[in-house]
């Protein structure tokens, strides 16, 4: 029976496996980010929720017990001095697990583990290049694209200002439902500061997917002017393109997809190769 087991053993000790998390919390607190394993992700980040909590008491024994855990005095005044601060408002929830697939070799499920609001986010920079592109693609299909790349995305801070405000399930507004999800969690806790930084890295990621084109047009008219026998460069298979309203998926079931010939047409090849054989 299983009572009291709150932890993954690991095939280890125990003296084994405690300093194994430890050293992963404490690689966590140093780096912000660490990669490993999805069972010693989920099994760190436990242990890292409750060293932050200490950190943000800030008593006496607290600290003791945080500075007994971690491993390396830089990651202790990384909780004392940055950690206890950057989440004084916020409840809990301090790691974010990400899943990375599978591990060439033994075939491990691989994971990333980092804080939260952390200066190289990647839930914030994944958001914030979903949101450059919804707001890409409502112009793209309300404007001309003339208009919209001499503009840009343009007012991409009261578009996440009213995106915030609707509640989970409701209807409207111009991002997709899981974008405008992930805007309201990433802004929770960020107040007008953080609004006006995904608005930017929004608007900075939208001018980019509105310059690259441009950039290859300019770059294959050189090369034409060079080499008259010089072709442009072919799309990516299943690549979306701004203001395109078929799926991924529909786009690359086009010239690579397999096409099955019609049962009609294989039914007369048969009955044919049977009558040219018998008649041999």
């Amino acid at each position: 029976m299983k009572h009291g087991v709150s932890f993954r053993k690991f095939s280890r000790t125990m003296s084994h496996r405690d300093l194994m998390l430890r050293n992963l919390v404490t690689s966590l607190f140093e780096h912000e980010r660490i990669k490993t394993t999805l069972p010693k992700a989920r099994d760190a980040a436990r242990l890292a929720e409750k060293i932050i909590t200490m950190g943000k008491k800030g008593d006496a024994g607290s600290h003791n017990r945080a500075a007994s855990f971690l491993l390396k005095p830089v990651a202790l005044s990384n909780l004392l001095q940055t950690f206890s601060k950057r989440y004084a408002e916020r409840p809990g929830g301090y790691t974010r697990v990400l899943k990375l697939g599978n591990r060439k070799g033994d075939n491990a499920p691989q994971a990333v583990l980092e804080l939260v609001d952390n200066p190289h986010d990647l839930r914030w920079e994944m958001t914030a290049r979903a949101v450059g592109w919804d707001l890409l693609q409502d112009k793209v299909q309300k404007q001309q694209v003339s208009t919209v790349m001499k503009h840009g995305a343009g007012e991409t801070k009261q578009v996440l200002a009213a995106e915030k405000r609707i509640e989970f399930g409701e209807k409207g507004g111009v991002l997709r439902p899981q974008t405008r999800w992930n805007v309201q969690k990433l802004l929770r806790y960020r107040g007008e500061e953080g609004l006006n930084e995904l608005s930017e890295k929004a608007s900075t990621h939208a001018d980019k997917l509105l310059a690259t084109p441009l950039a290859l047009k300019s770059m294959f008219d050189k090369k034409k002017q060079i080499e008259q026998h010089n072709l442009a460069p072919r799309p990516i298979a299943g690549q979306k393109h701004v203001g395109e309203t078929r799926s991924v998926l529909d786009m690359s079931k086009g010239r690579l997809g397999y096409q099955r010939q019609a049962p009609s047409k294989v039914l007369t090849m048969k009955k044919t190769f049977n009558l040219k054989s018998h008649h041999v």
